[in-house]
């Protein structure tokens, strides 16, 4: 068993306000449109809503950003794509409304901002529910001359930060010369890199960690992680292609396991098991706040910790949630353990 220093994770949590961080990656807008239920349309079998209001909620690597916002007070900046269109003013705001420094986003006069509006309507005594999803992106390559600038900014920015988190998302905006010109501004400044992504592992070269769930760590490696021996080979496989120092693997309901570089394993169960409202954006706020731990000087094993306490914190909340410091000191449990092996 591996024993966790309760002050310890306590004084960790409190610091995670001091590290500032950067997001690179496919920034997106969660477009929520809401309706009753009025009448079937004459004109076609579809049904029509009475609009009753929209909410705009940060999706994607922004979700990412906003987990990282709500901790450290506004230390954060993102770096992405934006089109010349309202959604990208939609975006802005958002971040602005998040305390997110936005100012840095590129413009690609060529590309849509990445949205995704859903519809949902609701009949009376009944709950609302989804009924359409349109999203807005452009999945051809990035320009040159976009590359260029997200590079510009990247350089710009990283030596104003403490870790910088590539979220991949695979809409485009992480071409690999973006990637690779990431990670080497921030070798160059000795910044911590943790990669968030579901394809192409092995791409991401040179980083301090990376945060797969274990379906996609699973299609990576090309056969099923069902024991230990299982996920050391699995992470093996990860460390060697990525060169990282660690690499976190989440198992849903399961909790997290957490290999690094010199072999040992660790699986941290799910210490806050509640009732699931939603489990979107969790992923994100687990890379959020591994990120923010690690760049306050945790090792990968605590700052998993944090991760799990703070992703079973925003399951029980619906839509793209984020929590607190207060709500994370809340959660700790006053005696637990991780598995632990060699």
């Amino acid at each position: 068993m591996y024993h966790i220093d309760r002050d310890c994770l306590i004084n960790t949590v409190k610091n995670l306000k001091n590290a500032k961080i950067l997001v690179v990656g496919d920034l997106a807008l969660d477009e929520m449109v809401y309706g009753d239920t009025e009448r079937i349309s004459r004109e076609a079998p579809v049904l029509i809503l009475q609009h009753t209001h929209t909410k705009y909620i940060l999706g994607g690597a922004s979700n990412a950003a906003h987990n990282v916002s709500t901790i450290n007070d506004g230390k954060v900046c993102v770096i992405g794509v934006v089109g010349d269109d309202y959604q990208a003013m939609d975006l802005k705001n958002a971040f602005k409304e998040a305390n997110i420094d936005c100012s840095s986003l590129v413009t690609d006069k060529e590309r849509k901002t990445i949205t995704k509006t859903r519809i949902s309507g609701s009949c009376s005594h009944s709950i609302t529910q989804q009924i359409v999803r349109i999203d807005r992106q452009t999945n051809t390559p990035l320009s040159k001359e976009t590359e260029d600038k997200l590079i510009c900014q990247i350089e710009k920015l990283m030596g104003e930060c403490d870790a910088v988190i590539i979220s991949d998302y695979h809409v485009g905006t992480l071409s690999e010369r973006v990637i690779r010109a990431t990670i080497r501004s921030a070798n160059n400044l000795h910044k911590k890199v943790v990669v968030d992504a579901q394809k192409n592992l092995d791409k991401y070269y040179g980083i301090t960690s990376m945060t797969p769930n274990l379906p996609d760590t699973q299609k990576h490696v090309g056969f099923k992680l069902e024991n230990k021996e299982d996920f050391l080979k699995a992470a093996n496989i990860l460390l060697e292609q990525s060169g990282a120092d660690s690499v976190l693997i989440t198992c849903g309901s399961e909790g997290m396991v957490v290999v690094d570089n010199n072999g040992h394993y660790t699986h941290i169960p799910v210490f806050n098991k509640a009732e699931v409202f939603d489990v979107t954006g969790a992923g994100d706020t687990v890379t959020a706040l591994y990120t923010l731990a690690l760049a306050s000087g945790a090792t990968p094993v605590y700052a998993a910790i944090i991760g799990n306490i703070a992703a079973g914190i925003v399951i029980k909340q619906f839509g793209c949630a984020t929590t607190t410091i207060d709500e994370i000191l809340k959660s700790i449990p006053d005696n637990f353990n991780a598995d632990e092996g060699e």
